[in-house]
């Protein structure tokens, strides 16, 4: 049994490795690795990926001179990584097991474009024999070539000199995961000493050799309190969070395994494999973190802004404004890397990128990213695989506010308002809040946020604003560029950069702040004092109607009408993403009517079935 007293780390065994360091250049995170143009590797390589990781391993291919081949769904024609490769190949519709798990698709796009290492890596099929002396040389051309004739009718051989090395490139920490998938990992881990990291290194080496792989994999290992630590499985591809092994290795790890693909030695010695500074990465999904610590979200990114502006930052995506996000594949938007000297430095890095992080048309995971890498027990190394149902018991809620945090807010809202009516003013010559004489401005407002309601006084210098707020003054500086999606400001002396993701008229505000949204209202205090006579809208009761909690297709509808069902009986199944959701009564109640069957789609909010 998995209890919370154990961790997920993950060990990275390799046969290749390549005299680099990792470096930081032009605000990203970079290789100083010199690309040898006459160590020949292949032509061409054809990517059986989708998404970010087939970008990343076209980079590399680019890099050695490789021309590279993608490979697409119906829906995928206008992906990034179509636009990245040389050539591109539609291999059917969009359900993955038409198209991107449809072999016989894929090795037809083989044959047409001639891709030399995606051959070579899916035909092999009868593993390899290994000579160390002259009669086992012997005793291997026998044996293998009887196999082959045996299994393809051919008994030709293919010779290769085993080179006999294996590397460990040191562990990853991903015990942040939520529904067992990994959400928050870094390299190295707070949790193992020396002896321990080598322990589990050499372990992870003599397993690659046990079973004779060669290329790059990762073998994972559950870690308990007292650093005893068991085996759990071993992947062998290149793992989501490859990035920050790179990082504290310097290593290209696309490189290596194209270089070992093609036979090419180590060059290393287990001792040259440093670790230099630490490197955390954040895996931004478009998810709806506020269920179930994120439920897939679909739509079209109205606006995508990476924070590669930033020093060492690294953003590995596959996407661009303008993609859409869709039920079929995985919700992952990108991997956001930040690398420092030291931990605190790396951690610093993400709060700031994941601050200037612009996605807009989808919902996503940076209020759950952001909360996880700012909690003092994440940030005191205290993480388990139970981090985030110990810490969240009732579920993900988004930043609470204290006290000087709503201050902080409602001041921004209103310096932000107030500097809207300004411009309006400059412009349409029409001031919306009374105002006393042009030399010495004051606002009396209204400010509502989290069904609290504040009275503020507001007064302008330049860009500078001081509010009064609950009769504590919070003085907002900034630019004020309503345009942009960023909203750089310094509160009190402290720098902080907000989003701002809606403004209209009637003063209702969105403002993404601490990784949160919150809804604020500014009004006048003519406007506030009407408004209180307004009827509040009655909310929907919702126990008696069940609606798709995200886009999806219908998997199975367990009842029909007239069926009486008990709280928590399962009503229907939904599954989008990779992912199914089995839907349950809120209540019990009598089935009314289905609106929903098993094979259709249904979007977020939609009517499935209605009880009585």
């Amino acid at each position: 049994m998995i209890t919370s007293t154990l961790r997920r780390v993950l060990l990275v065994a390799k046969h290749a490795s390549f005299q680099s360091r990792c470096c930081v250049a032009s605000s990203r995170v970079q290789y100083s690795t010199v690309y040898d143009s006459n160590e020949k590797t292949f032509d061409k390589i054809l990517i059986a990926n989708r998404g970010e990781i087939a970008c990343r391993v076209m980079k590399t291919c680019k890099k050695m001179g490789i021309k590279t081949v993608a490979v697409h769904s119906d829906v995928d024609a206008s992906a990034v990584h179509v636009k990245m490769a040389d050539e591109a190949v539609c291999v059917g519709p969009a359900p993955t097991n038409k198209s991107y798990l449809n072999m016989d698709a894929i090795m037809d796009a083989i044959r047409k474009t001639g891709s030399q290492a995606a051959t070579r890596v899916i035909l092999w099929g009868k593993g390899m024999r290994i000579a160390w002396n002259d009669d086992e040389t012997r005793e291997g051309f026998r044996l293998s070539s009887q196999e082959a004739a045996s299994s393809f009718g051919d008994d030709r051989l293919l010779i290769e000199k085993f080179h006999g090395n294996a590397l460990w490139l040191n562990e990853r920490e991903c015990s942040i995961q939520r529904r067992n998938q990994k959400v928050v990992e870094e390299a190295p881990s707070t949790f193992l000493d020396p002896e321990t990291r080598r322990a589990m290194g050499e372990q992870a080496v003599q397993l690659a050799k046990a079973v004779q792989y060669s290329s790059a994999g990762t073998v994972e290992f559950l870690v308990d309190s007292n650093k005893n630590f068991y085996f759990l499985e071993m992947n062998t591809r290149l793992q989501v969070e490859h990035p920050i092994t790179e990082c504290i290795t310097g290593l290209d790890l696309v490189q290596q395994m194209i270089r070992v693909a093609k036979g090419f030695p180590l060059l290393h010695k287990q001792e040259d494999i440093p670790i230099n500074g630490w490197a955390i990465e954040s895996r931004v999904y478009a998810e709806d973190p506020y269920k179930s610590f994120g439920l897939p979200s679909i739509g079209r990114l109205s606006q995508y802004q990476e924070p590669i502006n930033l020093p060492k930052v690294r953003v590995d995506s596959g996407i661009q404004e303008g993609s859409d996000i869709s039920i079929y594949y995985d919700p992952m938007i990108s991997k956001l890397v930040t690398y420092g000297a030291t931990r605190a430095e790396a951690l610093q890095r993400m709060e700031a990128a994941l601050d200037n992080y612009v996605i807009r048309g989808v919902t996503h995971n940076i209020p759950l990213l952001r909360e996880i890498i700012t909690h003092p027990r994440f940030i005191s190394g205290d993480i388990t695989t139970n981090f985030l149902p110990e810490e969240y018991p009732e579920g993900f809620k988004g930043h609470q506010l204290t006290s000087e945090g709503r201050r902080e807010l409602v001041a921004t809202a209103a310096a932000l308002y107030v500097s809207a009516q300004l411009r309006s003013q400059r412009f349409l010559g029409n001031l919306r809040v009374s105002t006393t004489p042009q030399e010495q401005r004051q606002w009396e407002l209204c400010v509502e946020l989290e069904k609290g309601s504040h009275t503020v006084a507001v007064s302008r210098s330049g860009s500078t604003f001081t509010v009064e707020v609950d009769g504590v003054k919070v003085e907002v500086s900034g630019e004020w560029n309503l345009a942009s999606a960023l909203l750089p400001v310094t509160i009190n002396r402290t720098p902080r950069v907000l989003q701002c993701l809606s403004r209209d008229a009637g003063g209702d505000i969105t403002l993404q702040y601490l990784g949160t949204q919150f809804k604020v209202r500014v009004l006048s205090q003519l406007v506030s004092t009407l408004s209180a006579h307004m009827p509040e809208k009655v909310p929907e009761d919702t126990s008696s109607i069940l609606r798709s909690p995200m886009p999806g297709s219908v998997v199975a509808v367990s009842v029909k009408p007239g069926d009486v069902v008990a709280e928590g009986q399962e009503i229907c199944v939904i599954e989008a993403m990779k992912m199914q959701n089995s839907l349950i009564a809120a209540k019990a109640a009598k089935v009314k009517s289905v609106h929903c069957k098993a094979g259709e789609t249904v979007g977020e909010g939609d009517l499935l079935v209605q009880l009585e």
